[in-house]
């Protein structure tokens, strides 16, 4: 594999991201389409099959979401734990997820002076991501 840095490090799952999504948008268009010109008779089927078509657009968001957000409490926890086993003390409760999300990146080297600036300056994740010189590879993101 190679080596992780701010242009590469975003995971997008082509058939998830482009072919489903793509998928659900035709469903939505397509059912109000069908609503719309349908005869009094079909008004309830039609009704039933836009319906359906939003509780794809939620579903598909939700289960991207969901993990997502088990995951950020996990990273922010052995992120903490990091911090703890270099200094003796947690991060600072300044920061917010995005910004200890990023950090996450950080070699052992960058990750305390980094978290530091992350609060002094008000970096933000994408300023963090772009100041790390050595990269911490993860590639078990969800």
């Amino acid at each position: 594999m190679k080596p992780q840095n701010y242009q590469n490090h975003r995971r997008h799952v082509y058939l998830y991201h482009g072919l489903t999504l793509l998928g659900i948008f035709a469903l939505v268009i397509g059912s109000f389409v069908n609503l719309l010109s349908s005869t009094r008779e079909n008004r309830y089927s039609a009704s039933l099959l836009v319906l359906l078509s939003l509780i794809q657009v939620s579903l598909f968001f939700h289960a991207r979401i969901f993990p997502l957000r088990a995951q950020d409490r996990a990273i922010r926890a052995e992120e903490n734990l990091r911090h703890f086993s270099m200094t003796g003390r947690v991060l600072d409760k300044e920061l917010t997820i995005k910004q200890i999300i990023a950090l996450r990146f950080a070699s052992d080297e960058e990750f305390i002076l980094l978290a530091k600036r992350a609060v002094d300056e008000g970096l933000n994740n994408d300023e963090i991501k772009r100041e790390i010189k050595n990269w911490k590879m993860d590639t078990m993101r969800v």
